[in-house]
C-alpha cells in the first residue's frame, strides 16, 4: 500500500512542479520569451522612449521634443548600392563614406543616420529607394531657444550612439527624463527576407518624466537680458547671475555667460558646456566678510559696536602688511562701519578674535568647502585646506576674501542663511516631478543646517541694511526699499601673484531685508571701465532686485 501512496505522491509533485514551471515561462517571463522567439525569424531593435519635458514654473516648456525620423536600410534588399549611396547622401546631406559604410555591412539592418524632420522623410520617401525604411523618433526642442542653456544642459550621444543628456539638468535627471528603454522586432519571413513594416512595439515602457522647475521665467529673462547688458556695458570677460528663495532654496533663476546654444552645442568649445555657477571657483573677495562677520557675532568675539583697536592704519602680519582698498583708515571704526567701509584690517581684527580653527569652523558649517547638493549636473566642492595648513597671513587674507575660494552657488546659499533666520537651506532647482501617468513626485525644501543663530542673523542683516544705505554702492540703491547687502571685489592670481588691474566684482544682497523674498548674487568677470563691485555688480543687482520687487508687486516702505 505505501508503494501506492508513494507513486501517487510523486506523481502529484512532478506535476506540481512542471505546472511552476510553465508559470513561470508563460506568465511571468512571458514577453521576454516571445522576444527571444522572435529574435529567431527577426532583429531586435532598441528603442528609446520619448524624454520628458522640462517647464518652468508657469508650466511653459523651456525644452520639449518634435517629431523626427531615424533612416534604415536593408543591404540585402538594394540591388544598386552606389546609387542609393548617391541619393541618400545628398538627399540627406550626410557624408557619402558614411552612407557607404552602413550599406556595406552584411545585415539585415542599419541605420543611415537620425534626427531628420518630417519634410526630409517625405523627400526621401519620393525617391522609393528599395530597401530603406524609418522608425519615428524624437528631437529636442528648445521654444525659447539658447534661454537657461547652462540650467538645462543638453541631449547628446553616449558611447553606445544613445541618446544621454550631459551637464545641467538634462544631466543630472536624465535617467527620470529618458524613460525606459523599448524593444521592437524587424521582422523576416520563412525564407530569412525581411519585412520591412512598422516593428512590433509590444513591449513598450512609458515615456520619461517630466521636470516642473522652481525657476520663474520672467526672472530668468529678465536676469539674462541684464547680464548681457552689464557685460558689454562694463566690457567684462563674462558674468554670472543667481537668484534664490532663501526660505526654500528654491532657485528661481540663474544664469552665466559666456553661454552656448543647446540646439548646436557640438559646434561651441567643451568649456563653454559647465555651469561657472556651480562647477567654477573664484576668490569671493569682500561678498565673504558677510560670513567672517556674523561668525565673530555668534561666537561673541565681537559686538555690532565693539571698536576696532588696530584700524589706524595698515596692519603688519609676518613679512606682510595688510591695507584697505582705498587706503582710507578709520580709528577706533565699530563693525558696523568695517562692514560699511568694507574695511579690511578691521575683517582681520575680526578673524584673530577668532583664531584659525573657530573662523574655519563657521566658514564650512555655512557650507564653504562642500557641495551644496544642488540638483544640477557638475557642482564641485571648492575645498578648504586643513586647519594645521593655515598661517596668521592666511587667516587674516581669507577673512576678506583673498586666498579661499568658493563657488557662486556656495556664497549663494551660505549668505540666505541670514536671509533666512540663520537656516541654510539646501538648493533645488526642481520642484516636481511629474510621471507619464500624471502623477506628480513633489521636492520639499530640506534644512540643511543653523550655521548662526537667529539672532545674529537679526544683527547681522542691520548690519548688511546700513552698508547698502551708506555704503559705497549707495547710489545705485532704489528708494523706498530696505535691501541687504555687500559689495565685493576680489584681485585675480594670476602666476603665484596678484593682478591689480583684474578683478572678480561682485554684489550679494536680500530684499526685502525684513521679509526677504529673494537673495540674489551678481558676478562680473573682470570688468575694464571699472575693476569695482561697487561700480558695476551693484548696479545689475539694484536694477534687477528693483524689476523684481515690481514683479512681486511689493511697495516701497520707507
Amino acid at each position: 500500500m505505501w508503494r501506492y501512496y508513494f507513486t501517487l505522491l510523486s506523481l502529484v509533485l512532478a506535476f506540481f512542479l512542471v505546472g511552476v514551471r510553465l508559470f513561470y515561462w508563460q506568465v511571468v517571463r512571458a514577453e521576454e520569451l516571445l522576444l527571444l522567439g522572435q529574435s529567431q525569424y527577426g532583429r531586435v531593435v532598441k528603442l528609446l522612449s520619448e524624454r520628458g519635458e522640462i517647464k518652468t514654473s508657469d508650466g511653459y516648456p523651456i525644452v520639449t521634443n518634435r517629431p523626427s525620423f531615424l533612416v534604415f536600410a536593408n543591404p540585402k534588399e538594394i540591388s544598386d548600392k552606389n546609387k542609393t549611396i548617391d541619393l541618400l547622401s545628398q538627399t540627406l546631406e550626410i557624408d557619402k563614406a558614411s552612407v557607404s559604410a552602413s550599406l556595406s555591412l552584411n545585415r539585415f539592418w542599419v541605420p543611415i543616420t537620425n534626427g531628420i524632420t518630417l519634410e526630409k522623410k517625405e523627400e526621401v520617401q519620393k525617391l522609393k529607394i528599395p530597401g530603406v525604411g524609418f522608425e519615428k523618433q524624437f528631437t529636442r526642442f528648445y521654444p525659447e531657444a539658447s534661454l537657461a542653456a547652462h540650467l538645462v544642459g543638453f541631449v547628446g550621444e553616449n558611447d553606445s550612439g544613445d541618446d544621454k543628456g550631459y551637464f545641467g539638468l538634462e544631466g543630472y535627471y536624465d535617467r527620470q527624463l529618458r524613460g525606459k528603454e523599448r524593444q521592437a522586432i524587424q521582422i523576416r519571413d520563412a525564407f530569412g527576407r525581411p519585412i520591412l513594416a512598422k516593428a512590433d512595439e509590444r513591449k513598450i515602457e512609458s515615456k520619461g518624466r517630466t521636470l516642473i522647475l522652481n525657476i520663474d521665467r520672467v526672472i530668468q529673462f529678465l536676469i539674462e537680458q541684464k547680464l548681457k547688458e552689464g557685460v558689454e556695458k562694463y566690457q567684462a570677460a563674462g558674468g554670472m547671475i543667481g537668484v534664490m528663495d532663501p526660505k526654500t532654496g528654491n532657485i528661481l533663476a540663474l544664469s552665466s555667460l559666456p553661454s552656448f546654444d543647446n540646439r548646436n552645442f557640438s559646434t561651441y568649445e567643451n568649456y563653454l558646456y559647465k555651469n561657472p555657477f556651480i562647477s567654477n571657483t573664484y576668490e569671493p573677495g569682500s561678498t565673504l566678510k558677510s560670513l567672517v562677520m556674523p561668525a565673530g557675532i555668534d561666537s561673541k568675539v565681537v559686538r555690532p559696536d565693539t571698536k576696532c583697536p588696530i584700524c589706524f592704519g595698515p596692519v603688519p602680519i609676518a613679512d606682510y602688511e595688510i591695507r584697505t582698498w582705498n587706503n582710507k583708515y578709520y580709528k577706533d571704526t565699530t563693525m558696523i562701519e568695517v562692514i560699511q567701509h568694507s574695511d579690511n584690517t578691521g575683517m582681520v581684527y575680526v578673524s584673530q578674535k577668532l583664531g584659525i580653527e573657530k573662523m574655519l569652523s563657521y566658514l564650512r558649517n555655512f557650507g564653504v568647502g562642500s557641495l551644496t547638493g544642488i540638483d544640477l549636473e557638475g557642482e564641485v566642492p571648492a575645498l578648504i585646506r586643513p586647519d594645521d595648513e593655515w598661517t596668521p597671513i592666511d587667516l587674516a587674507t581669507a577673512s576678506f576674501g583673498q586666498g579661499i575660494s568658493i563657488t557662486g552657488i556656495q556664497l549663494l546659499t551660505a549668505f540666505s542663511a541670514i536671509a533666512n533666520k540663520g537656516v541654510r537651506m539646501e538648493p533645488h532647482v526642481v520642484s516636481k516631478i511629474v510621471t507619464s501617468e500624471g502623477e506628480e513626485i513633489p521636492i520639499y525644501p530640506k534644512k540643511v543646517n543653523s550655521p548662526i543663530t537667529p539672532e545674529t542673523a537679526k544683527i547681522m542683516t542691520e548690519i548688511l541694511v546700513n552698508a547698502v544705505s551708506n555704503g559705497e554702492a549707495k547710489y545705485f540703491k532704489p528708494k523706498g526699499y530696505r535691501i541687504a547687502g555687500k559689495t565685493g571685489t576680489a584681485q585675480i592670481p594670476i602666476a603665484g601673484k596678484y593682478d591689480p588691474h583684474k578683478t572678480i566684482a561682485s554684489f550679494i544682497g536680500f530684499a526685502p531685508a525684513d521679509n526677504p523674498k529673494f537673495s540674489m548674487l551678481v558676478v562680473i568677470n573682470q570688468p575694464t571701465t571699472s575693476i569695482y563691485g561697487a561700480e558695476t555688480a551693484a548696479p545689475i543687482f539694484f536694477d534687477i532686485a528693483k524689476n523684481i520687487l515690481l514683479y512681486y508687486g511689493i511697495s516701497p516702505t520707507e
